[in-house]
């Protein structure tokens, strides 16, 4: 990445990104990272096609990637990128977790209550909403259930209720994560998308619809979804499967080179097919 001044406009809310991409009905990408070659892909693919971008990682990443060593160097990218970006923690489950993140300066957190019973993770949307108003942070929330876990477990998928998305949404919060039979990790067939549920809560939401497990989907998938007013796409698999491949041999270098490389590329085609290139 080539050295740059600190622009003061890069690093942005993800709630302005999105209700941008609405008015330009396209999606943002939100690309999950795990270390630093990860983080340059990202931000020199975005760039290099003038789209806006999330950068993001998820809770459960942070075993392998701690908060306090990769929040820095996120935040950094941000603040040097010559579009905008948001910073965003995916699947935040515990509070502790989400707070670190806002005090650290991340401008969006998720609250993944999905595997609590609706009350419960209305209620704990509820406080991380409160938790992030002082900073200014945007909120993500999820209805019904992303299948499987971000770390590829086996978990069931959930369709989301259409009652229980207007519910979530009078908390405020800016995005919404709604289970269509999306899933994370590698699709072992090819899913079935409840687009019926974007079609009845198309209109009737303050947030903005999220979509979990984009990685493995068809160009018409995304197309469609989008259609429906999909506006930020997760992609996470095809990042890491990508940036794993690209490393062969002893020469560390040489892997940092080739694992930036292949992240750029993946990124670059999603940034295109979401309709978000040349809108920074």
């Amino acid at each position: 990445m080539r050295k740059r001044l600190v622009n003061p406009l890069s690093l942005v809310n993800m709630r302005d990104l999105l209700d941008a991409a609405e008015k330009g009905c396209y999606a943002v990408g939100a690309y999950s990272v795990a270390n630093m070659e990860c983080i340059r892909g990202v931000i020199e693919a975005v760039e290099a096609c003038r789209a806006p971008a999330i950068i993001q990682i998820a809770e459960s990443r942070l075993a392998h990637s701690p908060l306090y060593l990769i929040a820095p160097m996120m935040l950094a990218a941000a603040r040097r990128a010559s579009v905008p970006v948001a910073v965003h923690l995916d699947h935040g489950k515990t509070l502790p977790c989400i707070r670190e993140a806002l005090e650290l300066g991340f401008t969006s957190v998720m609250c993944d209550g999905s595997a609590l019973p609706f009350g419960e993770n209305l209620a704990l949307t509820a406080e991380v909403a409160r938790m992030a108003a002082p900073y200014g942070a945007a909120v993500e929330a999820e209805v019904g259930r992303v299948g499987k876990t971000e770390e590829g477990g086996n978990a069931e998928g959930m369709i989301a209720s259409v009652d229980d998305c207007a519910r979530m949404d009078e908390i405020g919060v800016d995005a919404l994560a709604v289970g269509i039979g999306n899933a994370h990790g590698i699709y072992t067939a090819a899913p079935n998308l409840r687009y019926d549920v974007l079609e009845h809560i198309r209109g009737r939401l303050r947030a903005h619809p999220v979509l979990h497990g984009g990685s493995g989907l068809t160009d018409e998938q995304f197309r469609r979804v989008i259609s429906l007013g999909m506006r930020k796409i997760n992609i996470a698999t095809d990042i890491f499967m990508a940036q794993a491949g690209a490393c062969d041999g002893t020469d560390i270098f040489a892997n940092i080179r080739s694992s930036v490389g292949a992240v750029h590329a993946v990124v670059e085609r999603y940034a295109r097919l979401f309709g978000s290139e040349g809108k920074a």
